[in-house]
């Protein structure tokens, strides 16, 4: 069971195979062999159960952690389907390492729990990075495929400008490629309204 993982200088956290998105673009989607993020196969990061709190922090605290720039919470599913569980960890782990902690999301916890949660990222990770995808409800749909339907976009939109009163960076990213590049400024625009920062990835 493949709990950690690297990709780059960054030590991966991989906690749960559920997500609410089915994004057109991800590597989910791909053929089992082409599953490919680093030097790792996403094949092998399918968990055949959920591993528990203290195996995911076992699994980091075992690394040397020297090689890594950043640990980052983001596997095969969305992290925050384990919301109170990756907390746990995170702030375990950072009373004891200095290492920065970043969460890669959909932005939909607040959506999954039926509440708003973003108090509860007090004192936690140090960088939340929000999937974004789209500029718009209706394009965010048609490329994630959310179980929320069009409430999802204006979800994670609202969850990345709670969350930044809790988080010292906040990001939305978007994937050159896989919007149109006359949609990036919109993007901009919106995470300017959300005060945080636009990260634009490139396509694995």
């Amino acid at each position: 069971m493949t709990v950690t993982y690297e990709t780059g200088s960054g030590l991966y956290v991989n906690v749960t195979n559920r997500c609410t998105n089915r994004c057109a673009f991800c590597v989910r989607t791909k053929p089992e062999g082409e599953r490919v993020v680093g030097e790792n196969l996403y094949g092998d990061l399918w968990l055949d159960r959920e591993p528990t709190v203290e195996e995911i922090y076992e699994s980091i605290v075992s690394r040397d952690l020297s090689k890594y720039t950043e640990l980052v919470f983001c596997g095969f599913g969305e992290p925050t389907e384990r919301l109170d569980d990756i907390l746990d960890v995170v702030r375990r782990f950072k009373a004891e390492y200095d290492l920065p902690v970043r969460l890669n999301t959909n932005g939909h916890a607040s959506l999954i729990a039926g509440e708003d949660v973003t108090p509860r990222f007090a004192d936690s990770f140090d960088t939340v990075s929000v999937s974004l995808n789209a500029a718009t409800a209706a394009d965010y749909v048609a490329l994630c495929s959310p179980d929320f339907g069009e409430a999802a976009f204006d979800g994670l939109l609202t969850f990345a400008r709670d969350v930044k009163e809790y988080v010292p960076t906040v990001l939305l990213s978007i994937v050159r490629g896989s919007i149109p590049d006359g949609d990036i400024e919109k993007c901009q625009k919106l995470a300017d309204s959300c005060g945080v920062k636009l990260r634009i990835r490139e396509m694995l």
